[in-house]
């Protein structure tokens, strides 16, 4: 069995191969050939899991996007990537219906290790969004060290809660569970019911911080509903220590927290066996060198490191050293025993329930917002999603300002996760000697502001 969902459809590995074949065939006559790209934005399903694989068998390339995109950000992408096809879930099921009279087998186009896999996008300090290239060696290699990082049994079975329009979902959590030949018990979304009813007849389970903060309010997380299980992996995100030791004493489990990004895939984690340290990423994997610059950037370069963004040349001399780093934008430390900490980030990110939301991209709708003069977008602590956005505003007096239609107004453009969750009005930002606006002070002002 490959997968299943609960009260639904079970795909078991035969099943797989037979209709991504048929798939693969139906993207072919579609005209989508090897490096083409093929978006998809629709729900979690098995039928996207099968259009993955029938991307990966017939050489094109997948590119997920969030399902909380709007049909705005949806065309930035579309505009920039340009790819063959274009699915929703209407178009997903006409491709997977019409699919059913194709052949049953397929000759997998051979594809070579730096050939393009997936392009998965991420938005930068401009807010222009960027495509990170990734290779079928990136995916492929990644996936094999942490199969064997991690442990992976025979008889493992993966709780999947994921979505599986990112890096951490779909080429972490289900590549793992192929190299494995193994099952997932595969959730739509998140749910705290379902997770807790499905933990009994799992052995794994990745998620986010907000994913284990949420289920630690719940009663019924003990040893016992979590007595089968082996492993509980944590990323995307950082997870407080304090998070770590109530979830060590709520349930006898101690959760194992790695780092990656969509450019690089996972770069180090906590050990299997050996110390978890909470506060920390771990160590480097197998095969990926990770430093510290001198400017506290983390550095990293290995198989699982992206080739460089779609399009995107001129970034080349910006974001990786002239050696070959690539630069991450995150402010990290080792300590004495080799254990990676992430202290901070030189690029302006804020990640909100896992999710990275730049605030330039949001500070750019809502300063196009009438009434606003200008504002500063800042990730404030949130005991539920690790980092809460919200955007300070300064009013340039034409009309009077009303946090809540802002917030509505910026709903129309931006996914639901990047609008801020608070607007707060003051009567200046605050800047440096040099006029940058200094977002540090801003976090510290406003931290400890609740609803």
């Amino acid at each position: 069995m490959l997968l299943e969902v609960p009260g639904g459809e079970r795909l078991t590995y035969g099943e797989a191969d037979r209709r991504s074949a048929q798939l693969a065939h139906a993207l072919v006559a579609a005209g989508a050939g090897p490096g083409d790209r093929v978006a998809i934005q629709a729900q979690k399903s098995p039928d996207a899991v099968l259009l993955y694989l029938a991307c990966m068998r017939s050489g094109s390339a997948l590119l997920p996007m969030n399902t909380a995109y709007t049909a705005e950000e949806v065309a930035q992408l579309v505009a920039d990537a340009e790819p063959t096809l274009f699915l929703d879930d209407a178009a997903l099921s006409d491709l997977v219906d019409g699919a059913r009279s194709q052949p049953e087998a397929f000759d997998d186009v051979g594809a070579q290790p730096d050939d393009l896999a997936a392009l998965l996008y991420t938005s930068g300090t401009t807010g222009r969004p960027k495509g990170a290239m990734l290779s079928h060696r990136n995916l492929a290699t990644n996936a094999a060290v942490l199969h064997e990082l991690w442990g992976f049994r025979a008889d493992d079975v993966l709780l999947h809660a994921l979505p599986i329009f990112h890096m951490h979902g779909l080429f972490v959590a289900i590549n793992c569970v192929l190299a494995n030949g193994t099952a997932m018990v595969f959730l739509p979304r998140f749910d705290v019911d379902a997770v807790l009813d499905a933990l009994p007849r799992c052995t794994v389970m990745m998620g986010v911080p907000t994913h284990y903060t949420r289920l630690l309010d719940d009663s019924r997380l003990d040893p016992d509903v979590c007595a089968s299980m082996r492993l509980f992996v944590s990323g995307s995100a950082a997870m407080l220590p304090a998070t770590h030791e109530a979830f060590r004493q709520q349930t006898g489990h101690t959760v194992l927290e790695r780092y990656g990004m969509t450019e690089t895939a996972m770069l180090t984690s906590n050990p299997l066996d050996g110390e978890r340290r909470p506060g920390t990423v771990g160590l480097p994997l197998p095969e990926t060198e990770v430093r510290i610059a001198d400017d506290g950037v983390i550095e990293v370069r290995g198989p699982n490191v992206f080739a460089g963004y779609w399009r995107r040349p001129e970034l080349a001399a910006t974001e990786f050293t002239p050696d070959g780093w690539f630069r991450t934008g995150d402010i990290g430390a080792f300590d004495d025993d080799g254990y990676l900490s992430i202290v901070g980030r030189a690029k302006d990110l804020v990640i909100s329930g896992g999710l990275n939301v730049y605030p330039r991209e949001v500070e750019e709708v809502i300063d196009a917002l009438p009434g606003v003069l200008e504002s500063a977008v800042i990730g404030v602590p949130d005991p539920d999603l690790g980092e809460a956005v919200v955007a300070v505003v300064v009013a340039d007096g034409s009309v009077p300002l009303d946090p809540e239609v802002m917030r509505a107004a910026a709903r129309k453009r931006l996914a639901g996760f990047k609008v801020p969750k608070r607007i707060e009005l003051v009567d200046a930002l605050p800047r440096n000697a040099m006029g940058k606006v200094e977002k540090a002070s801003l976090r510290k002002s406003f931290a400890s502001t609740r609803d």
